[in-house]
């Protein structure tokens, strides 16, 4: 079905190229380089078992997951395309 100008596989496109940004933000997210045994925030002692599961962890569970918190964002893309933005 076509809509408008947009090509007939184009709402395949668009979900593919949101999955793409969410992967790439994803992996740029994870630990780079080293791992610490203590945590840098707090200071805490990193579990053994952290450190293998996820080489380069420099926080411990708690403090990541504060981390993560303030890390959640919105993406300012309209990739769908609705309507009503299409027409403003």
């Amino acid at each position: 079905m076509a809509s408008g100008w947009a090509k007939d596989d184009a709402t395949s496109d668009q979900i593919r190229d949101s999955l793409n940004d969410e992967i790439r933000r994803a992996r740029s997210a994870l630990p780079q380089g080293p791992g610490s045994e203590y945590c840098d925030e707090c200071g805490e002692k990193i579990p053994e078992a952290r450190r293998k599961a996820l080489p380069g962890a420099r926080l411990c569970v708690a403090c990541q997951e504060e981390a993560d918190k303030s890390a959640q964002r919105t993406n300012p893309y309209n990739r769908k395309g609705s309507k009503g933005s299409q027409l403003r």
